[in-house]
């Protein structure tokens, strides 16, 4: 049996939420990048007895398209798939059913969903730090269910999980980055962006239709010279805080 660790991770929330929860189910495991875009998915093939774990983002409580886009290449070939869905503390709606489905297209076998929490990619004071230490322990308590049920022979393909089909409408948010005169064109945003929206031969500049608004470039910018607009970022905080301002626990779904 092998492991597979397979991570859509911009900003880094998924990929600790995925991490934390890895260690904790096996000592060795194959790291798969879904951001990486010079990647050839369609070479991911795996056998009954592997175990993939697939970490994404909710992205307005549907799975990335890209992310999508990437795993609907992969041949499961029954290999099992524990589910994991990270979302900045307001909810995951629909990012289940959307996953779950097309991993069984895949050929994958669902057997355990997980919804974690994770800091926010966009407003930061939301599940800021998260995840934390007792974050960390619940996965790991996760992890030794799963592993406990599989090794028992109690986990089934009939595996429910929450969400709506079908999926609520998506259209993704107005906030693009932007870049300040502090950029030194070194590059960096342009080889990590995902979907290839910011051009290698100018990264000041962003392809607005093609951005995701993931806010890698953001995040990995060493001179911090990309953001999004103050005044799109206020009105969105003011937006999401009824909904977001909860601290909400992370959850496992077993058949």
């Amino acid at each position: 049996m092998a492991v597979y660790q397979i991570v859509f991770s911009p900003t880094g929330g998924a990929k600790k939420v995925s991490d934390l929860f890895t260690t904790s189910f096996c000592s060795k495991s194959v790291y798969i990048d879904l951001t990486d875009r010079s990647s050839d998915f369609s070479l991911c093939s795996f056998h009954p007895e592997d175990v993939c774990i697939i970490s994404v983002p909710s992205y307005g409580g549907r799975v990335p398209a890209i992310a999508i886009s990437r795993l609907s290449q992969m041949k499961g070939n029954g290999a099992a798939a524990i589910l994991i869905v990270v979302y900045g503390n307001r909810a995951y709606d629909d990012t289940f059913a959307e996953l779950q489905d097309i991993l069984t297209e895949c050929g994958f076998t669902c057997i355990a969903g997980i919804a974690a929490i994770a800091e926010h990619s966009i407003m930061h004071q939301y599940a800021s730090g998260r995840p934390n230490l007792q974050d960390g322990k619940q996965l790991a308590v996760f992890a030794e269910t799963i592993r406990s049920k599989m090794k028992s022979g109690t986990l089934s393909a009939h595996l429910e999980l929450p969400g709506n089909r079908p999926y609520r409408e998506y259209n993704g948010v107005p906030m693009k980055p932007q870049t300040e005169k502090s950029c030194t064109h070194c590059g960096l945003c342009a080889k990590a962006c995902p979907v290839g929206a910011i051009p290698m031969d100018d990264p000041s500049k962003t392809d607005t239709k093609t951005c995701i608004s993931c806010m890698r470039c953001i995040t990995i910018c060493p001179q911090k010279a990309r953001n999004v607009s103050k005044v799109l970022l206020a009105a969105g905080s003011i937006k999401l805080k009824k909904v977001c301002s909860d601290n909400k626990k992370n959850e496992l779904f077993l058949p």
